[in-house]
């Protein structure tokens, strides 16, 4: 069985492939009708179906918040809804779907090239979904400038991020440094990263924030129970609103990433990172300008920048 990620590959090539040529030949909201076929579902679990058979070539690229908020059902619903169909979770669910999806669009009467734009326009699309997500999360704005203020106040700030999530931590880290006085980032898990927790904890930090995208790694669950039986509080930015990774953080953050591509894109997460760095600037914003002057001082005489 080849892995999502292959899935993922062979679903945004110009010419859908892997699939028999019998089943290539049915229409997509056929073939999509078929995985519930055999399956009794309930009320709930049937408004789930219709609307992916419905909204096929958008649904299959929802987020299963999203999708719980466009049927009205809850998310545990729709996690019960894959599994009893015979998946693990949603995720692989839509992992099926949206190889269906995109064959829809590739089987219109359109160019080749056509067909590459509509697909990279759609990633984007997706994305501004994931955007107007954070939008609504940050339309009551008391939650990230009081989280800024703890990460603020937590002298050493530990940052973590592994495989995937580096790049996210990595560039929080990078700006964090501006406006605190220590921060310390983890992007290497097991000892490493528990010596590190330790450290930081002796050391009078108090909070963690931590990045984790999928797929999620088991040592970043490792780091998060490491940190709390440390006695560090725990902010997480992921994409799941439940599970265990969620269920081990004092404070969970949702942004939801683009899966519509090959690779993973982090758009939302991006900018939930950067309401966080704002939040940590507004905590204190004498000592917020205070360092950035300082900072563009020294920059400017040892000609950093262009």
């Amino acid at each position: 069985m080849p892995s999502g990620q292959q899935a993922r590959a062979q679903a945004a090539a110009i010419t859908p492939g892997g699939q028999p040529p019998g089943d290539q030949e049915r229409a997509p909201a056929e073939r999509v009708r078929a995985l519930f076929n055999g399956h009794r579902l309930s009320p709930g679990q049937r408004r789930i179906a219709q609307y992916l058979i419905d909204h096929l070539t958008e649904a299959a690229f929802l987020s299963i918040t999203e999708l719980a908020e466009r049927v009205g059902v809850s998310q545990p619903s729709v996690t019960r809804f894959a599994t009893s169909l015979g998946y693990s979770g949603y995720p692989a669910l839509r992992e099926v779907l949206q190889p269906i999806a995109l064959s829809a669009v590739a089987g219109s009467p359109e160019s080749r090239e056509q067909i590459r734009r509509n697909e990279l326009q759609a990633a984007v699309d997706a994305e501004i979904e994931n955007l107007e997500s954070v939008r609504r999360l940050l339309a009551d704005t008391d939650q990230v400038l009081t989280i800024g203020r703890e990460l603020a106040r937590s002298v050493p700030l530990t940052v973590v991020g592994l495989r995937i999530s580096v790049s996210l931590a990595e560039y929080f880290a990078y700006a964090a440094r501006r406006i605190h006085p220590d921060v310390r980032l983890i992007t290497r898990g097991g000892s490493v990263a528990y010596d590190a927790l330790l450290q930081s904890r002796a050391a009078g930090g108090t909070w963690v924030l931590a990045f984790a995208m999928p797929r999620h790694a088991k040592e970043t669950l490792a780091a998060l129970r490491a940190a709390r039986s440390a006695g560090l509080r725990v902010a997480l930015i992921t994409d799941l609103a439940l599970g265990s990774l969620v269920e081990e953080a004092d404070v969970a953050l949702t942004a939801g990433t683009g899966s519509r591509l090959v690779f993973d894109s982090y758009a939302a997460p991006g900018v939930l990172s950067a309401a966080l760095l704002q939040g940590m600037a507004d905590a204190d914003p004498e000592r917020t300008q205070a360092r950035l002057e300082q900072y563009e001082q020294v920059a400017d005489q040892h000609g950093f920048f262009l």
